[in-house]
């Protein structure tokens, strides 16, 4: 029989055993919004500037853009994580009503469960015993093992929202800063949007572990893709009507 960690091993165990918050909806609408905001507006200043636009147009173009992408990004994030956590409390009402009507036939439900998670029939038996001793834990628990989800922490939809439009906006101006301080080369505001890409993507490796470099190229490797086919597109287009 092992022996419980002495208060000097719980100590350090509990300094180094820590989580990011992956579930709250910030971290993936922070990334998605800054990553769409980059790409979005190098994008369309590549397509506006390989069609021949001056400065002041692009800056319009840009600025219209920006603007309308983080109230979408906003309100899309809102609407999609507000509907996930509704369809999650219907999931939780149907779960509730099923516990009230056929209490043993959960339980037994349960003990299924942890047989099939490693558990010996008596040890599932007795933890699901107890768990459906307090009615509330069991709704808890059913929940968390057939949807996969805590009802108790669900992401917010303001947080989504508010982390979208912000970092959609802070993305959008950065291919726009050289046009904004003065300067009407298309291939530095280009550049600043690469270096913009690269820096949000190597940021996001904190979060995922990936090498920094990895996560940067990539994010650039899809700048890239997006505004090539935009300044194509915008220097065909120029071209025809000019």
């Amino acid at each position: 029989m092992s022996e419980l960690p002495g208060p000097a091993e719980f100590a350090e165990h509990e300094g180094d055993h820590t989580h990011r918050d992956v579930s709250g909806g910030a971290l993936r609408a922070a990334t998605f919004g800054a990553m769409d905001g980059l790409v979005t507006n190098i994008a369309l200043v590549a397509g506006v500037g390989g069609g021949g636009a001056d400065r002041n147009a692009i800056i319009l173009t840009g600025m219209a853009g920006l603007v309308a992408g983080a109230f979408s990004m906003a309100l899309g994030e809102f609407a999609s994580v507000q509907t996930q956590n509704d369809a999650v409390a219907g999931e939780v009402a149907i779960e509730r009503a099923e516990l009230a009507l056929h209490p043993k036939a959960e339980e037994a439900e349960l003990v299924d469960m942890y047989r099939q998670m490693g558990l010996t029939q008596q040890t599932a038996e007795a933890v699901a015993r107890e768990v459906h001793a307090d009615p509330e834990l069991a709704l808890k628990v059913h929940v968390t093992q057939e949807l996969g989800v805590d009802p108790d922490e669900q992401p917010s939809p303001w947080t989504a929202a508010l982390s979208s439009f912000v970092c959609f906006a802070v993305g959008g101006i950065v291919p726009l800063l050289s046009f904004l301080l003065g300067s009407s080369s298309l291939a530095v505001s280009l550049l600043v949007g690469a270096v913009g890409l690269f820096a949000v993507g190597a940021v996001t490796s904190r979060f995922t572990g990936k090498p920094w470099w990895f996560a940067g190229g990539r994010q650039l490797l899809f700048g890239a893709i997006a505004a090539g086919a935009t300044f194509l597109v915008g220097s065909l287009i120029g071209a025809s009507v000019a």
